[in-house]
């Protein structure tokens, strides 16, 4: 049986995700940018919490896992590069590292660029990765820390999971990256589709995330860097993929 999703809005524009095993009864979160609203799901479907998944340490992810460790006892993992700014880790984790929830072991990514110790998590299984602020639905983080190359190498090994796999990221960003995908590909049909379908659900108080892989390698200008037709977009058309990534990248931080 699949893992259960719940995605929890938190502050102004975080998500927070439940995850939950219903033969063992084991919930996990991922990212804590504050405690209440994951108290308050937890309390509504009456989950206890077991562990706490954290992919980097800036404080909207973080702020809230003090509270909720403190209220249920849920032992906490996170990047074990980083665990010397990160809450107090129960397991450091690092490439290649399994979590477990119920039945379910989920492999650890090592995906740096937004930060350089930002981690991902993807449980095959179920379909699911939780990728925090590298891949994000229409966008990707900004570059606090890393480079360029070091972001795109990162997006590359996200979007080689399967196309079907969905992408838990942290923001509800999605309109205002898709805003700015359009100035590059303003003829795109898949786009232009999904633009429409983002302002519909936005305009019900739905949030875009999660995303489809699918839709992100389709829509999502960070990830198609290396496509001919952006790259022709951008004037760049005999550039490197890294380096166009880099020149979106900058745009955007512009925009």
């Amino acid at each position: 049986m699949p893992l259960e999703l719940v995605t929890v809005p938190c502050l102004s524009d975080n998500y927070a995700f439940l995850v939950h095993d219903g033969a063992s009864g084991e919930t996990a979160v991922v990212d804590v940018p504050e405690a209440g609203p994951v108290m308050a799901a937890l309390a509504e479907r009456n989950w206890h919490l077991t562990q706490i998944l954290l992919t980097h340490h800036h404080g909207d992810h973080v702020a809230g896992v003090a509270a909720l460790r403190e209220a249920t006892g849920a032992r906490v993992a996170g990047a074990a590069a980083d665990a010397y700014r990160l809450p107090p880790l129960d397991l450091a984790l690092a490439e290649g590292d399994r979590v477990r929830i119920g039945s379910e072991d989920g492999t650890v990514l090592e995906v740096p660029g937004h930060t350089v110790g930002h981690i991902a998590f993807h449980f095959a299984d179920s379909g699911l990765a939780f990728t925090g602020d590298s891949l994000m639905a229409m966008g990707c983080g900004r570059l606090f820390e890393g480079t360029p190359r070091m972001m795109w190498q990162s997006l590359r090994k996200l979007s080689a999971l399967p196309a079907d796999t969905l992408i838990c990221s942290g923001h509800e960003y999605t309109q205002a990256n898709a805003r700015f995908a359009c100035t590059l590909e303003p003829e795109n049909p898949v786009l232009i589709f999904r633009v429409g379908s983002i302002a519909a659900a936005r305009k019900e108080g739905r949030p875009t995330v999660p995303s489809q892989l699918s839709d992100e390698i389709a829509t999502n200008p960070f990830l198609r860097a290396g496509e001919a037709a952006l790259k022709a977009a951008v004037g760049m058309a005999d550039a490197e993929d890294a380096e166009v990534f880099a020149e979106i990248r900058r745009r955007k931080d512009n925009f």
